[in-house]
């Protein structure tokens, strides 16, 4: 028998957690399985859960929730035997349709009863803060900044910002560093993907694969405004990197520079950082139960 954890934001509210706990009892398979569920109380409690679950050997951890949740517990078992299993119950979950973990709580708990486990990459910024999805600096750093203080979650919220956004921000000269070659771009965002997406389907890096031991580098250049919803239809349809505004490269240590930068996002959650940021790829350093 092999133990797992659960790990939920109780901010999903109690008629979901109770939703998890009646569809674990009746789906996950108990002869594979002894589980519990944990709830998180504050800020990267999910981390200090996860962390102590991976030393006191637990085998699987569960983050039950979006992508940031994510983020915090892979933060507890890096470095460590603990596999990590995903129930995408956020807002975007663009790492779990990255790697096709299925939406439904139903089937995502099936996955886990697989235990088909593939290592896969991470990204280590500033030899501190691990990502599993992707991180960037420029427009979407600061429509994640606006979305994190705001009040409304879901697809609309996040399109409202960017509607409100667009128009009065300014692209900023980048230096980015890719494996020692330099590039200097005037930018409107720059992402270095792990994974294919932001979430909601936005194809940010349609052909990265989450366990080549490369970074997938999308820069979009600075470009007319009036263009920039054909720049997020091609997102969706797979077809971004056909723009002529867009650069794609490969990378496994990239720097990123901008004297009045202070903001970037990690997995969709706005995190402050000093004006240059180093990010280099950790190859198959955390264990994923897939599909």
């Amino acid at each position: 028998m092999k133990d797992i954890l659960f790990i939920v934001n109780p901010r999903a509210g109690v008629d979901r957690v109770k939703a998890i706990e009646e569809a674990l009892q009746k789906h996950l398979d108990q002869q594979q399985y002894t589980y519990r569920i944990e709830e998180t109380r504050y800020p990267k409690h999910g981390t200090e859960i996860a962390r102590a679950a991976a030393a006191s050997g637990v085998d699987v951890v569960v983050a039950v929730g979006g992508d940031g949740s994510l983020n915090d517990i892979i933060q507890g078992i890096r470095d460590t035997e603990t596999v990590l299993g995903v129930i995408p119950m956020g807002s975007g979950n663009g790492m779990a349709r990255s790697a096709g973990i299925p939406l439904k709580l139903e089937a995502a708990i099936k996955v886990l009863n697989k235990n088909n486990v593939h290592a896969i990459d991470t990204g280590l910024v500033d030899n501190k803060r691990l990502f599993i999805s992707n991180a960037g600096v420029g427009f979407d750093a600061v429509v994640t900044e606006a979305f994190s203080q705001s009040k409304k979650r879901g697809f609309w919220s996040y399109v409202g910002i960017i509607n409100k956004k667009i128009w009065s921000y300014k692209p900023k000269e980048w230096t980015i560093e890719l494996d020692g070659k330099i590039i200097r771009e005037k930018a409107f965002m720059i992402t270095v993907a792990n994974a294919t997406q932001l979430g909601y389907n936005f194809q940010i890096a349609p052909v990265a694969l989450m366990n080549d031991g490369y970074f997938d580098v999308v820069i979009i250049k600075k470009h007319p405004k009036l263009l920039s919803g054909i720049i997020g239809l091609q997102a969706f349809t797979d077809t971004l990197l056909n723009n002529r505004y867009v650069s794609h490269y490969k990378a496994k240590t990239v720097k990123i520079s901008n004297d009045g930068n202070r903001v970037m996002q990690m997995d969709g959650e706005a995190i402050d950082c000093k004006p240059t940021i180093r990010i280099e790829i950790l190859e198959k350093s955390i264990k994923l139960l897939c599909p």
